[in-house]
């Protein structure tokens, strides 16, 4: 598969083109908003076309899909021009703003013909499919999860900080708890939130929220841009635990491990290095080639963004939010 990407964003220069060019398939163009940016990373990555505008790679290019990073209110209309050209589409999370406008976008990938997938490449670390593994095969009825990602982000010009952009902690990092929690729960039933903006930016820096069931589950998610770098799940069952640090963004030549307990007895798996961009990669160009539905597919997307629009809710309105049911 020969991908074109949308823009020269910091995450598709130091994560996904090496993912890609780590695999089979191939970065044959590459887009931004000025022709020397586009024509110096092209260079870089010995990537053979760049150009000024998104349009006209999507027109002129020799590329089968696209990657999306660009700001989160821009994903859908990108999404969709790209779409338009008949090119399947990789999309960075979250997928959209918010559920309605996830749902219209997967009805219009749907209608032109093209695979869309939501790009969040921890899932395809073997340490979190191994840790859904564990909680299915060999850990008890799960009670409680905590799952937190945060970090500090003190430049007051990025665009992680723009409301008009959709930024705010919950879409950047929150996003990955929340993933996290249902990957362990299922859906949930309602959300309660508090937020804060501790940069007067206009978007939540922020985050605390519990996502509870009604058969008495409850989760705890949390996310921010201050402080130092924190990103963990546990899991807690009726006879035992189960724990994993720095589980959502580790380096591709970093060893990670978790942890898990029960009835007394503590093991601790590691995990060899591993590219999980590349691995994403991979299992989005094995979806389109076989016509089958992408790993993370439609209801994998629409879940989470419901959890977040109910978390965004409680945060604005300071009540207890229910959630949507699945479409």
């Amino acid at each position: 598969m020969r991908f074109g990407i949308i823009s020269t964003a910091g995450i598709a220069r130091k994560d996904v083109i090496p993912g890609i060019q780590k695999s089979d398939h191939t970065v044959a163009a590459i887009s931004s908003r000025t022709h020397a940016r586009a024509s110096e990373v092209a260079d870089d990555f010995d990537i053979d076309s760049a150009f000024s505008d998104y349009e006209t790679m999507f027109a002129e290019a020799d590329i089968d899909a696209v990657y999306n990073p660009l700001p989160n209110a821009l994903h859908a209309k990108w999404s969709q021009r790209a779409a338009d050209h008949g090119l399947d589409v990789l999309c960075e999370k979250p997928l959209t703003v918010d559920t309605a406008e996830a749902v219209d976008l997967f009805d219009y990938c749907a209608e032109q013909g093209v695979t869309l997938m939501e790009a969040f490449m921890y899932q395809f670390h073997p340490r979190t499919r191994r840790a859904r593994e564990i909680i299915e095969t060999e850990l008890g009825e799960v009670h409680t999860v905590d799952a937190s990602f945060k970090f500090s982000l003190t430049d007051p010009d990025d665009i992680r900080l723009d409301p008009e952009l959709a930024g705010g902690s919950l879409m950047d990092v929150g996003c990955y708890a929340v993933s996290a929690v249902r990957g362990f729960l299922g859906e949930p039933d309602r959300a309660f939130a508090h937020a804060r903006d501790s940069q007067n930016s206009g978007v939540d820096t922020n985050l605390s929220g519990i996502l509870s069931y009604d058969d008495g589950r409850v989760a705890s998610i949390s996310c921010g841009f201050d402080g130092p770098r924190r990103e963990y799940y546990r899991v807690e069952t009726d006879d035992g635990w189960l724990e994993a640090p720095n589980c959502f963004g580790p380096d591709h030549d970093e060893s990670v491990s978790l942890t898990y307990s029960v009835d007394g007895r503590e093991v601790t798996e590691t995990f060899d290095p591993v590219d999980h961009y590349r691995l994403q990669v991979e299992a989005f160009a094995d979806a389109v080639e076989s016509g089958e539905t992408p790993p993370i597919d439609r209801a994998e997307t629409l879940g989470n963004m419901r959890a977040i629009d109910a978390l965004a809710r409680s945060a604005d309105t300071g009540e207890p939010v229910h959630v949507a049911s699945p479409e």
